[in-house]
C-alpha cells in the first residue's frame, strides 16, 4: 500500500517529477520513506548529520536501479549555523518538504550550541528553521507540501511558553519530548494560516511505534507488540500526507494511520490515541510563530 500511494501520486497524477528533502531519510522511518520516494521516481534529497554514512545507504538504493534518484546532503538540524548552510546551498523548486528527523527522551538536559534544549531545537525549531529558509522554492512548486513528522508525544506536553528551554523547569525527558511533537504540530497550523497564498499545504502526523533508534534512550520500544508496525507501515502516513492527491486540498491537520486523527479531551494512561486540542490551536500556533522567528532572528 506504501508504494501504491507513492506510485499513483508522484508518478500518475503529477505531470513533473518531484524534488523532495527527507531529513534524517537514511535510517528507521526516515530510510523506508526515501526508499518509497525513489521507487516511485521522485528526486530525494536525504538531508542527514552522518553524510559519509548516508551516502553508503544511498548507493545501495540506487544500486536496485530504480527510476528516480537520490543524493545527500549535511544537515545538523540542532546546529543552526548547519541550517543556514544547508538553505544557502538549496537553488531549485522544492515540491515536498518531509521534517523527520528527531531524538527522543534524552536522559539529561543538553543543549545546543545556540543554548537550546536539545530536544525542541532538533524536534521543532531547527525544522521550523529549515522550513523557513526554502520557503521561495516551496512556492516556486505551486503546491507544495510541508509534512512533519509528530507523535502521540505531543499527549504529553503543551509548549512551555515561559521556558520552552527547561531554564526553570526541572528538566524531564518525556516533558521536553513531548512538548516538541506539539511544537510541531503548530508548525502546520501555522503555515497553513500563513502560507496559503503560496499553494503551500502542511500536515503532521503520527508514525505509529516502530523499532528504530529513535529509542535508544528509552531501553527499546516498549508499546505492546500487537500493536507495533514495520519501518514501511510507520512511513505510510507520510507518503500519504506528501503525494496522494487524496489529500492535496487538506491542510493544518493531524494524521494517524493514514487518517484524520480524533480530538483527545485527555490523555489517559494508554494506548493513546488523537491530538490534543492546545496542538492545533491557530492562537497557539501564532503565539509560537513569532516566539519561533524570535528565537531565530528571521522573518516569518
Amino acid at each position: 500500500m506504501l508504494h501504491i500511494y507513492c506510485q499513483a501520486s508522484v508518478g500518475k497524477h503529477r505531470s513533473v517529477r518531484e524534488t523532495i528533502i527527507v531529513t534524517g531519510g537514511a535510517s528507521g522511518i526516515g530510510l523506508a520513506t526515501t526508499k518509497a520516494f525513489v521507487q516511485a521516481g521522485a528526486a530525494v534529497t536525504v538531508a542527514t548529520r552522518r553524510p559519509d554514512d548516508a551516502k553508503v545507504i544511498a548507493e545501495e538504493i540506487s544500486s536496485e536501479g530504480p527510476p528516480g534518484t537520490i543524493r545527500v546532503s549535511k544537515l545538523d538540524l540542532a546546529d543552526l549555523s548547519s541550517v543556514r548552510s544547508f538553505v544557502s546551498n538549496w537553488d531549485e523548486k522544492l515540491d515536498v518538504l518531509v521534517n523527520n528527523a528527531g531524538v527522543m527522551a534524552m536522559p539529561e538536559l543538553q543543549r545546543t550550541p545556540q543554548g537550546r534544549e536539545m530536544q525542541f531545537a532538533t524536534n521543532y525549531l531547527g525544522h521550523f528553521a529549515l522550513t523557513l529558509g526554502l520557503r521561495r522554492y516551496l512556492a516556486k512548486a505551486n503546491g507544495a507540501r510541508v509534512v512533519s513528522v509528530a507523535s502521540v508525544g505531543s499527549l504529553f506536553s503543551p509548549v512551555l511558553w515561559d521556558d520552552p528551554d527547561f531554564r526553570f523547569i526541572p528538566y524531564d525527558p518525556l516533558l521536553a519530548y513531548g512538548q516538541s511533537k506539539t511544537a510541531c504540530i503548530l508548525m502546520s497550523v501555522g503555515i497553513t494560516n500563513k502560507w496559503a497564498q503560496d499553494g503551500i499545504t502542511s500536515n503532521a502526523l503520527n508514525t505509529g511505534a516502530v523499532a528504530t533508534n529513535l529509542q535508544k534512550h528509552t531501553g527499546g520500544l516498549r508499546t505492546p507488540e500487537y500493536l507495533r508496525k514495520t519501518a514501511e507501515q510507520g512511513a505510510s502516513t507520510t507518503v500519504l500526507l506528501a503525494a496522494s492527491p487524496l489529500v492535496s486540498s487538506v491542510s493544518g491537520k493531524y494524521f494517524d494511520d493514514c487518517q484524520e486523527a480524533p480530538t483527545a479531551l485527555e490523555r489517559g494512561n494508554g494506548p493513546y490515541v488523537g491530538v490534543a486540542p492546545y496542538a492545533l490551536d491557530e492562537d497557539n500556533a501564532l503565539r509560537l510563530w513569532k516566539i519561533a522567528t524570535s528565537m531565530l532572528g528571521m522573518n516569518s
